[in-house]
């Protein structure tokens, strides 16, 4: 009986011990841009292909639309051949606009438009509310560190 006893109370305290710690996992404000968010996401593109530019924008609006824009805290980051996605002339300028005004943040690695016009001789112009990040990576490891999570569509 006192087995049985001493295990219940064990199982009671473990049990109280996970509640504690679930309730030190809830999310915290990592932004003052959405001092209320709950989630907090992280969408690489690094690959330039048009359909990965409409995947991301594609998940970064369903996510809105499920959780509300004050719930959720969305960035961008792109690198490589994925900043073509914040050229200027880009012909999903209107989705990518309409995103940022509901809070989402696109990132640009400057390091790769550098290479770009090193190698090419002409600095590709950016939609003018993207965020310049030097190394789009760097970038990425730290958003990760702060509490974001990465996900690549």
């Amino acid at each position: 009986m006192n087995r049985n006893l001493f295990s219940r109370s064990m199982a009671a305290v473990l049990g109280l011990a996970l509640l504690v710690a679930a309730g030190a996992l809830q999310a915290e404000p990592i932004g003052e841009s959405k001092p209320f968010a709950e989630k907090f996401l992280l969408l690489q593109l690094s690959d330039g292909e048009e359909k990965k530019q409409d995947k991301v924008l594609s998940v970064a609006a369903n996510l809105l639309e499920y959780y509300g824009p004050d719930i959720i805290d969305i960035e961008i980051t792109t690198f490589g051949p994925g900043v073509r996605l914040m050229y200027a002339d880009n012909s999903r300028r209107e989705r990518i606009s309409s995103l940022m005004a509901q809070g989402v943040r696109f990132s640009v690695c400057m390091n790769t438009i550098n290479t770009i016009e090193r190698d090419t001789g002409t600095r590709p112009d950016l939609h003018p509310e993207s965020i310049p990040v030097d190394v789009g990576v760097a970038h990425i490891l730290d958003e990760v560190e702060a509490g974001y999570v990465l996900v690549r569509p």
